[in-house]
């Protein structure tokens, strides 16, 4: 199991580097408070690229959300040894093999987006993904927690067309049923889904994907994210590692193996009001690889499940 997690290349397609937001903002303000000591421990969980994504709901978000790349551009440039910005495919695989932590620079909302020319305005800074809604109603789109998704807006089509012009992917993680189906109907390239669950397994959640999603974004090419959050995973307690093994079983039965990854919305840290035994340390992916190793996917399996599916989706996003 530990020579499996080494010898792949492991995506976690909405991971943090911590959810102690006072931490990464001395991060961020003074990048030499990232010690040696912090590179290690990420290292150590075994994950090689993290995309550590948030969401600004505010109306100032345009200005918000081009401070907190460029201090996230801050952080990767003064620490060289430590970190790759991912700005092209060849980098995912380029960060584990220099022994370094690739970042992903992404956002979960699109209310940065004024206008259709932001989307190139952000690709300079090394945005290379974007959700189209949050969870409520944006220029874009209707996010999962509307009574009523009506939809992608004709703005959100337009945004839709200049991403995949450029190269940026579009996640349809916190949007709505209908605006999911619209974005994955206009996209010419695949769009995913980076950190979601089964609502099959986890009925009346409106945050996990309905079958009908989930085998629409497989179908583009796109790849769904199991989360390890607890909510998200089983609306009974107690949660185990069984039942999210059960989200990855009931994905790839319905739409292969292929289509299947890990967008674990979470750090390394235990938050007992948040997490799941076993999924709650710096270790958790070891866990997740033991675990579907038990539930019979080989070796070939956990290597497109652990971060191949989402290097292939993306390498087609971003040529």
């Amino acid at each position: 199991m530990v020579d499996l997690v080494a010898e792949s290349n492991v995506i976690d397609m909405l991971g943090l580097l911590t959810l102690n937001w006072s931490l990464l903002d001395q991060w961020h303000q003074v990048p030499g408070a990232f010690t040696g000591d912090n590179f290690q421990r990420l290292r150590g969980s075994g994950i090689d690229v993290f995309h550590p994504a948030v969401a600004f709901e505010t109306g100032q978000s345009y200005e918000i959300t081009r401070a907190w790349f460029a201090k996230w551009n801050r952080l990767i440039t003064e620490h060289p040894n430590y970190f790759v910005r991912v700005d092209g495919s060849n980098d995912l695989a380029r960060a584990r093999q220099d022994g370094k932590i690739g970042i992903i620079l992404g956002m979960q909302d699109a209310n940065h987006l004024r206008g259709v020319d932001d989307v190139d305005e952000f690709y300079r800074m090394g945005q290379r993904l974007t959700q189209l809604t949050y969870n409520g109603e944006n220029q874009l789109g209707g996010g999962c927690k509307l009574q009523q998704d009506r939809g992608l807006t004709a703005f959100g089509g337009q945004v839709v067309a200049r991403m995949n012009s450029v190269g940026m992917a579009i996640d349809v993680s916190h949007c709505g049923q209908r605006t999911s189906l619209d974005a994955i109907s206009a996209s010419k390239k695949p769009v995913l889904i980076t950190h979601s669950n089964c609502r099959a397994l986890a009925p009346g959640v409106p945050r996990c994907k309905s079958d009908e999603v989930i085998r629409a974004a497989a179908r583009s090419g796109g790849v769904l994210g199991i989360t390890s959050v607890r909510r998200f995973v089983s609306t009974k307690d107690p949660v185990t590692l069984e039942d999210v093994l059960d989200h990855f079983d009931h994905a790839a039965r319905l739409v292969g193996v292929e289509h299947v990854g890990v967008g674990s919305d979470f750090d390394l840290d235990a938050h007992p009001a948040y997490d799941i035994p076993g999924l709650n340390n710096a270790n958790r992916i070891y866990e997740l690889t033991d675990g579907l190793l038990r539930r019979g996917y080989t070796s070939t399996h956990l290597s497109l499940i652990l971060g191949g599916n989402f290097q292939r989706a993306l390498q087609q996003i971003w040529t």
